[in-house]
C-alpha cells in the first residue's frame, strides 16, 4: 500500500512513531494527484511548493519532539467555498474567477493549527448550487468509477480526491446533501453534523442552519478525527453553544470513538421517507444490502417519521437563502451567473411572506414529528441518493423512473429530509449498486447524537469489511492513469 492510500489515523500513527515521514506522505499524495487528476478534474487549484514546505516543517516538528496536533502532517483538500491564503477562491463563479484569498477561512486556519498540510482547492458547482460538480470556471469533475458519470455535488471535487487517494481528508459543506451525496457516488464517508457542532459564520441568515460544514474522509474514524478539530467556540454562528468561552461540544471523544453494541440498536429503515422519488434500482440495491446485515440489530422496522410538505418546505427555505445571498450578484452580473443560481434567486423572489411563514411552520411540525419518532428508534437507515450516478453532461436529473423532477435539487430529497429536521447524518460506503457503481448508506441519528451516530457507523463499517457486496469499493487506478484528460471531453466547460 502506498502512503497516499493509508487512512488518516494510520498515517498519523506511523508518522508519530517515525515509520513514515510527513514528506513521504506528501510526495505520495502529490504523485497520485499528478497521475490521476487529469482524468477526473477534482483538484482545481494547488501550490505544491507551499505544500512541500509545510510538510518539511511538519517533519521538523516530529523530529524535534514537539507537541503535535491531531492532524499533524496529514494532507487536506479544501472545497472551493473556503479561503486558503494565496490560492483562488472562485466559489465556482465566473464573477470571482480571479479572486485570490488574502488569508485563511477560520475553519481552514483551525485545521492548519492542528497540523493539516493543505494540498489545494477542490471543485464545486457555482456557489454550491447543484448536485453535479460542474461550472464555467474549472469545468466538470467526473466520477472516478466511471468517467462518463457524475460525481454528484456540491462537494464532488472533495469526494473524488478522497476516492482517488489524493489526500486522506477533505472539507465539505452540506445543505441538501452536498457532502453526503458525492460521498455516496464516490464510495467515501461524508458527515453532516448537528447544527452548532461545526461553526459556520458565512451563512447570510445565521439563524437558519441549512448549510453546514463537515468532514469527508475514506473511513469513519478519519471523519471523526477531522470533526474533532473543527469544533471550536465561535460566537459568529448563533447555533454554536458557548459556555464560559468554551465550545459546549467536546472534541476529545471523537478522536477515540466508543464501541456501539449493534445488538441493542433500535433501527428504522426506509427507501423513500414516504415522499421521495427513489429509483427502483436504488431501492432494490438498498434491499439487497439490508438482507446481508439487517439481522445484527436488536430491532429493525420498515418505517419512517412523517415528512409532510418536505419538498415544498425545503424549496422555500432554500430559495430564501439564495435570493438573500445572490440577488445583487445576479443584478450586477446577469451574464456571469449560471442557471441553477439564477433559478433559485428568481424562485425566492416569487415567494410571499406568507409562503415563508408557512414553510417555517411546516419545518417545525416536521421537526416535532421526528422527535416523537426518535423516542422509539436510535437510527434511521436509508439510501443517501435517490438515483445511481448518471451522465455528467446532464446538469441535473429531469426525471426519476419516468417521473419529472420539480427542480435541479428535487432528486436530493433523501438527504434534505434530515436537513430540515436538524439531525446528524453520515454517508457510509456500502459496496456497489446493481449498476456496479458505489452505493451510499445514509445513517441518521437522534438530534445531537453526533458521537453515537459516528460510533454506530464505525461498527457497521467494520462489519462490512471482507464482504465484497458491502465494503468500500476501490477505484481502478490503471483505468484513471490511462484515461484521456477530462478537459478534452465535449461539454467539459460550463453548464
Amino acid at each position: 500500500m502506498k502512503p497516499c492510500d493509508l487512512s488518516a489515523v494510520e498515517a498519523r500513527r506511523l508518522m508519530a512513531s517515525r515509520k513514515l515521514s510527513a514528506i513521504e506522505l506528501t510526495e505520495s499524495c502529490i504523485a497520485r494527484t499528478e497521475a490521476v487528476n487529469p482524468a477526473v478534474n477534482a483538484l482545481v487549484a494547488q501550490n505544491f511548493d507551499a505544500m512541500r514546505q509545510a510538510a518539511r516543517e511538519a517533519q521538523r516538528a516530529i523530529d524535534g519532539g514537539d507537541t503535535l496536533g491531531a492532524l499533524h502532517g496529514l494532507p487536506l483538500c479544501v472545497k472551493d467555498m473556503a479561503d486558503v491564503a494565496g490560492l483562488p477562491t472562485t466559489f465556482g463563479s465566473q464573477v470571482y474567477a480571479d479572486n485570490i484569498a488574502q488569508g485563511d477561512d477560520a475553519m481552514v486556519a483551525q485545521l492548519r493549527q492542528e497540523g493539516a498540510v493543505v494540498m489545494g482547492k477542490t471543485n464545486n458547482p457555482e456557489w454550491s448550487a447543484g448536485g453535479n460538480t460542474r461550472n464555467a470556471v474549472y469545468g466538470v469533475t467526473a466520477n472516478p468509477f466511471d468517467l462518463t458519470r457524475s460525481a454528484a455535488g456540491s462537494s464532488g471535487g472533495s469526494a473524488v480526491a478522497l476516492a482517488c487517494g489524493m489526500a486522506p481528508l477533505a472539507t465539505g459543506s452540506d445543505t441538501g446533501g452536498s457532502l453526503r451525496t458525492p460521498a455516496a457516488f464516490c464510495g467515501v464517508v461524508g458527515f453532516r453534523p448537528s447544527p452548532g457542532v461545526v461553526p459556520g459564520h458565512s451563512r447570510p441568515m445565521g439563524w437558519l442552519p441549512m448549510s453546514l460544514n463537515g468532514p469527508m474522509a475514506r473511513t469513519v474514524d478519519d471523519a471523526a478525527l477531522m470533526l474533532s478539530t473543527m469544533i471550536r467556540p465561535d460566537r459568529r454562528d448563533p447555533w454554536v453553544p458557548v459556555i464560559d468561552g468554551q465550545a459546549a461540544h467536546h472534541p476529545e471523544p471523537f478522536r477515540h470513538l466508543p464501541h456501539y453494541d449493534l445488538c441493542s440498536a433500535r433501527v428504522a429503515f426506509t427507501p423513500d421517507f414516504g415522499f421521495t422519488m427513489t429509483e427502483k434500482l436504488v431501492a432494490d440495491s438498498f434491499s439487497d444490502k439490508l438482507q446481508r446485515f439487517g439481522h445484527v440489530f436488536g430491532q429493525l422496522d420498515d418505517t419512517h417519521p412523517e415528512c409532510l410538505q418536505a419538498d415544498d418546505t425545503f424549496a422555500i427555505i432554500r430559495a430564501l437563502g439564495f435570493s438573500g445571498h445572490h440577488r445583487e450578484l445576479l443584478q450586477q452580473y446577469p451574464d456571469k451567473v449560471g442557471p441553477n443560481v439564477r433559478d433559485n434567486v428568481h424562485e425566492g423572489e416569487d415567494y410571499s411572506a406568507l409562503d415563508v411563514v408557512r414553510a417555517l411552520t411546516n419545518q417545525t411540525v416536521l421537526y416535532r414529528h421526528w422527535q416523537q419518532f426518535f423516542e422509539q428508534y436510535d437510527f434511521i437507515l436509508a439510501p443517501t441518493a435517490t438515483i445511481s450516478p448518471r451522465d455528467w453532461h446532464e446538469l441535473y436529473p429531469t426525471e426519476v423512473d419516468g417521473q419529472p423532477t420539480q427542480s435541479y435539487y428535487h432528486w436530493l430529497s433523501m438527504a434534505y429530509a434530515s436537513t430540515l429536521a436538524g439531525h446528524p447524518s453520515v454517508t457510509l460506503p456500502a459496496g456497489r449498486d446493481r449498476n456496479g457503481l458505489p452505493f451510499g448508506l445514509q445513517i441518521i441519528g437522534q438530534r445531537g447524537s453526533d458521537l453515537q451516530t459516528l460510533a454506530f457507523a464505525r461498527e457497521l463499517e467494520t462489519l462490512f469489511i471482507g464482504d465484497a457486496a458491502l465494503e468500500r469499493p476501490r477505484v481502478d487506478l490503471d483505468y484513471l492513469t490511462h484515461a484521456k484528460p477530462l478537459s478534452s471531453a465535449e461539454g467539459f466547460m460550463g453548464f
